[in-house]
């Protein structure tokens, strides 16, 4: 039984079909609207923290390899990423990740501009050096859950329920909204952000919280953009380059700070550029979007192509749930709330990457 049709609770679904269960899914929309289809598709295994982290993040990277041969409508292309610096600090931050002893696992090498643009010729602009990662790779996340959905119910023991919000919870059953109840071996409840309403009181005083970011999708580029991108503010928030030199980085600019922005890229299969984000956890969040951290990352975006960047055609506002720092070394959160009933969550901004994974520890 598993409530919540987002990537992580399809990944449940479709992990426990392939191993011989009957699976009963719920979503409360009549189809996911949240943070896994407001996100860039990346499955990025370059960012994650050296040790179990890192492991989980290998082992979900397999996973999606093994998925897109199966379901080639997913989109998935193992197209890696470049990092770009643009200042001496942020190359020493990269000096120090390429000489640790996972670089290797990682499949990370240092480039310099002139190999960077090699790599990926699109990125024309400024600046001084990238950290190449092989293993990164992307998906198309509006389209990913409807193939997966499929091959569940291909196997004739899977029940698809949208439009069915969960309302109550007892020892291995839920309650829709229309008064069905569902039992189970297994209950897990992949509700994502939704940490109110029926589970308020069971998730109080847990280790997680909720995340706003802010994205955009452009028009097609003219040109093929053949890495994911990022640039050198993602080494003051991805775990992996928590090196001594990360702490001689200086201050962002006003905007990126005031933001917590990072800039990210994709290039959709439509040529479209998937361009962001932004980081937001006092609550409660506004209902609108600000044009400051769009203009900086658009800025940014032009500089390391070297022209200006196709014109935006639809902006958005996602929310994604986080484990604290008080989970200490756990990577999200595995909540039990009843007998045979547990919440799944908190993977943050590692949810499609670490989704394979984390179903497969779910039935492990």
């Amino acid at each position: 039984m598993v409530v919540g049709g987002g990537v992580l609770g399809t990944m449940h679904a479709l992990e426990g079909v392939s191993r011989g269960c009957t699976v009963v899914h719920l979503e409360r929309e009549v189809g996911p609207r949240g943070a896994s289809v407001r996100n860039f598709g990346l499955i990025w295994v370059s960012g994650r923290a050296s040790g179990p982290e890192l492991a989980l993040a290998l082992r979900a990277r397999e996973k999606w390899a093994e998925i897109g041969v199966r379901h080639p409508d997913i989109g998935f292309r193992a197209n890696g990423s470049l990092t770009l610096v643009r200042t001496p600090a942020e190359l020493a931050v990269l000096e120090q990740v390429v000489a640790r002893d996972d670089a290797e696992a990682r499949g990370i090498a240092l480039l310099t501009a002139d190999a960077a643009r090699r790599v990926n010729p699109a990125l024309a602009g400024e600046y001084l050096a990238a950290l190449h990662c092989s293993t990164d790779a992307v998906v198309e996340p509006r389209e990913v859950l409807a193939p997966l959905r499929a091959t569940c119910l291909a196997s004739g023991r899977y029940r698809w329920l949208p439009g069915r919000e969960m309302v109550g919870f007892s020892d291995h059953e839920v309650t829709d909204a229309t008064g069905e109840r569902h039992r189970g071996d297994r209950v897990v409840l992949c509700t994502g952000a939704a940490h109110g309403g029926i589970l308020a009181e069971a998730l109080s005083g847990a280790p997680v919280r909720r995340v706003r970011l802010e994205m955009l999708e452009t028009e097609p580029f003219e040109g093929r953009l053949t890495t994911s991108l990022a640039d050198g503010d993602s080494l003051r928030y991805y775990p992996a380059f928590d090196v001594p030199a990360r702490r001689a980085l200086g201050p962002q600019s006003s905007v990126a700070a005031l933001w917590a922005a990072q800039l990210l890229a994709v290039q959709r299969h439509d040529g479209g550029l998937t361009i962001g984000d932004t980081h937001s956890t006092e609550e409660p969040f506004a209902f609108d979007v600000d044009e400051a951290p769009y203009r900086h990352l658009l800025d940014v975006a032009a500089t390391l192509f070297g022209r200006s960047i196709p014109p935006i055609v639809r902006r958005w506002a996602g929310v994604y749930s986080q484990v604290t720092e008080a989970a200490g070394d756990a990577i999200y959160l595995r909540h039990w709330v009843a007998a045979g009933v547990e919440v799944v969550t908190g993977a943050g901004g590692r949810g499609m990457t670490l989704s394979p994974a984390i179903a497969e520890e779910t039935f492990q």
